[in-house]
């Protein structure tokens, strides 16, 4: 059984790993480093590793969607959520993976009008931010 757990931790390395490339080509080197940062206490660092490994390892890399299509569903999900800090750097990392203003735009609309326009008003706000700071770099 130990032989297993040692096959396991290194599949799980790999994916990890996979993960923090992936990640880092996405959300920039900056936004990464400052997560991980603000992640490394005993009790943040096992939810830094599982975001990692399972969101960006194992769901990021896999085959079907681009990173574009990625990025713009992330984008739909985080704003119907509220969810305004990783909204704006999700809306960085979709200009990175060749997202223009205008899907952005059309892509929260298009949850305004699902998810009510108060969403719609406050992601807005949020995207538009985010691209002012993308376009000033």
């Amino acid at each position: 059984m130990e032989s297993s757990n040692r096959g396991n931790e290194g599949a799980h390395q790999e994916i990890y790993e996979a993960g923090m490339e992936i990640r880092r080509k996405v959300m920039g080197e900056e936004y990464v480093t400052n997560q991980l940062k603000n992640g490394v206490s005993d009790f943040m660092k096992p939810m830094q590793e599982l975001t990692t490994e399972v969101a960006w390892g194992t769901i990021w890399t896999r085959p079907g969607l681009e990173l574009k299509q990625r990025s713009l569903i992330n984008i739909a999900l985080l704003a119907s959520q509220g969810k305004n800090e990783e909204l704006a750097g999700h809306v960085r990392g979709a200009i990175k993976n060749g997202a223009t203003e205008l899907e952005i735009r059309e892509t929260l609309l298009q949850t305004a009008v699902y998810c009510g326009i108060p969403t719609g008003m406050a992601s807005f706000r949020i995207a538009e931010e985010a691209l002012k700071k993308v376009n000033a770099e």
